[in-house]
């Protein structure tokens, strides 16, 4: 009884309870991020304008939603695909993929002694910019036993750099002339976060995009065998790996446009949808960058993160250049 008296009197509160202005402001830019006026980096864009502006208002919330919201973006994109195209794009990275993640792990090592940064948090920024960004981060972290500031400061170092590689990446791509296939590569390998990596690959074109998410999911299964990895160098026991079930999702889609005619057809519209709700997690990515978290990643994070990031986009890119 007293338990459906508390209910009713919550339910009560939430009904009288005023909307605030900023919490308007928040979902008027969240619903504009739906229409095609807005694309994914100007999404990004706006959410970091609101943080700096009027707060996140939702931001206890900001990073479940986030992760759902890019996980079912990326499993619609697959509905786009082909089984055949994927696999050779699959092969195709496969290489480059192997020796870039063992590189920034080598480099972030080196790195994290030079500049006498915390073991932990050096560590976290190489996983993260060597595989996937804030997922490779989310699933190595518990395997490390990372406290709450070492995971907030690696992520915060990861999304500043993604914001600012979704920028930059299209324009140089158009500046070389790259080839869609080209861009797609060199974003999957050389930005962090997938939901960047997709963004930055959208606006290039959608050739670019295909080949883009393909071999960043490709990347991402690289989180099992470095959780595992990370578990035994750090001597810890007794920790769970998050393995990102999502990909399987992905691969399902694809399998299933291929062969059958019916997901054939709805493909487009599923595919437009999820492109929309990548413009929508970049805007709650922006919206979560606020002054506290840039400022709590401090100068030697911040430039670990710079010298992986060039150590591992150039030599990439020059590889791709060249030699694709």
């Amino acid at each position: 009884m007293d338990k459906k008296i508390n209910t009713t009197i919550r339910y009560k509160q939430l009904l009288n309870r005023k909307v605030s202005v900023r919490e308007i402001i928040f979902m008027l830019l969240f619903v504009l991020c739906l229409t095609p006026f807005v694309s994914a980096p100007l999404a990004l864009l706006l959410g970091i304008i609101v943080a700096q502006w009027i707060g996140h208002p939702f931001l206890a919330v900001n990073h479940r939603a986030t992760q759902i919201l890019l996980q079912i973006s990326v499993v619609g994109l697959g509905f786009g695909m082909n089984i055949d195209t994927a696999i050779q794009t699959g092969k195709q990275g496969f290489v480059l993929t192997v020796i870039s993640i063992l590189g920034t792990l080598s480099l972030g090592y080196l790195l994290g002694r030079l500049l006498k940064l915390e073991k932990v948090t050096a560590y976290l920024i190489s996983v993260g910019t060597a595989i996937c960004g804030g997922s490779a981060i989310a699933a190595v972290s518990p395997t490390i036993k990372a406290n709450e500031k070492q995971v907030s400061v690696a992520l915060g170092t990861i999304f500043v750099l993604n914001a600012i590689a979704l920028f930059i990446f299209p324009v140089v791509g158009h500046l070389l002339d790259l080839s869609q296939t080209q861009f797609g590569l060199w974003c999957a390998v050389a930005i962090q976060d997938t939901s960047s990596v997709v963004g930055a690959a959208s606006k290039y074109g959608n050739e670019a995009l295909q080949v883009a998410t393909t071999v960043k999911l490709t990347r991402a299964l690289w989180i099992i065998p470095i959780a595992c990895l990370s578990a035994v160098a750090f001597k810890t026991k007794g920790t769970s790996i998050k393995i990102p079930y999502f990909i399987g999702l992905f691969v399902l889609a694809v399998i299933l446009t291929s062969y059958i005619p019916f997901f054939q057809h709805i493909g487009g519209y599923v595919v437009h949808i999820s492109k929309m709700g990548l413009t929508l997690t970049l805007f709650l990515i922006g919206a979560s960058l606020s002054r506290e978290v840039l400022l709590a990643v401090g100068f030697k994070a911040i430039l670990q993160g710079v010298v992986l990031w060039l150590g591992l986009s150039i030599p990439v890119l020059v590889y791709i250049y060249f030699c694709l």
